[in-house]
């Protein structure tokens, strides 16, 4: 019975040992983007980025919990704007400040999540124009703490963040094209 002890054992320490190594060869950021082409001009989708009211419009998270609370303050779009949520275990708590916008073709946020993970990220969306056409960026980035680096050697930021990214941008297609 103790030699079964012993070898579970043994084989535990192996996994977390070989866990730890893996985690501290993970770089000390992070960043996950996705793009998306929508038939419309900055013009058209830019009010959409940087206005948070129009948040709920595109956004990937939004319906995943009807009672969440929204609070929004500063300016009513643009530089200053504040979009702060609580809701279930699904969409957390957090806070988004728009840090720089520069019309029609740039918004950058100041991400801090507060549950179920604390963290502070930066988002960035960003537009060009492509002819008729429109190339949309939505780019995350942030720090990769000791506990983040263990959970991606299990499994990648962009695999967690790339698909909501993937629902949003495709939501945002449909709003801005009426499809």
């Amino acid at each position: 019975m103790w030699t079964w002890i012993k070898r579970i054992g043994g084989l535990l320490a192996l996994a977390v040992v070989v866990v730890v190594g893996l985690a501290l060869t993970k770089p000390d950021t992070f960043a996950v983007e996705r793009r998306i082409t929508i038939k419309a001009a900055p013009d058209a989708i830019y009010p959409l980025l940087a206005d948070f009211q129009q948040f709920g419009k595109w956004s990937p998270w939004e319906h995943l919990d009807p009672a969440m609370t929204r609070t929004f303050s500063g300016p009513a779009s643009g530089e200053g704007s504040v979009y702060v949520w609580k809701g279930n275990s699904e969409v957390g708590e957090g806070r988004m400040e728009i840090k720089r916008a520069e019309p029609p073709t740039k918004v950058l946020l100041k991400l801090d999540f507060i549950e179920p993970f604390a963290s502070q990220n930066m988002a960035e969306y960003t537009l060009s124009p492509k002819g008729a056409e429109t190339e949309m960026l939505w780019r995350m980035t942030g720090p990769m703490p000791f506990v983040s680096k263990v959970m991606s050697v299990f499994v990648s930021m962009d695999a967690m963040i790339g698909p909501d990214f993937e629902r949003g941008l495709a939501k945002l297609k449909k709003v801005v094209e009426g499809a």
